[in-house]
């Protein structure tokens, strides 16, 4: 079956269907794009309040002062990682480079969280939290 007979079977309807998906497609990828954040930030808390908030697309090195010592967080090239803690285990440091998430030092009650500008999307209650 070629084109000129498959667009000569359609119907009006048929064709006034498929304007309209066309169009609710377009609009939608538009839509999508205005809601998504177009930015992510970095949020570091120490004992649950805010201590820094920096966009993730600024390289920098910030030291941050927790009730058990020292931890460092590198900021570079739209990651995140601990480079060094104080803590005994240093869990925090082997977790690696992030890009979306969050990296909990527990001995020193910092809590690094690479999210939405507004934190939103990683406040929500999920399946497992309930």
């Amino acid at each position: 079956m070629n084109l000129r007979k498959t667009i000569d079977s359609t119907t009006i309807g048929d064709r006034i269907l498929l304007i309209f998906l066309l169009l609710v497609s377009f609009i939608s990828i538009i839509f999508i794009r205005e809601v998504l954040p177009k930015t992510r930030d970095v949020i570091v808390e120490v004992e649950g309040k805010i201590r820094y908030k920096y966009p993730i697309d600024t390289n920098r090195l910030v030291k941050i002062e927790g009730p058990y010592g020292h931890l460092s967080v590198e900021i570079k090239d739209k990651r995140v990682r601990v480079i060094d803690a104080s803590c005994p285990n240093k869990l925090c440091e082997r977790q690696g480079w992030i890009t979306r998430g969050i990296i909990i030092c527990l001995p020193n009650r910092i809590t690094v969280i690479v999210g939405s500008p507004d934190g939103a999307e990683d406040r929500a209650v999920d399946a497992i939290t309930g």
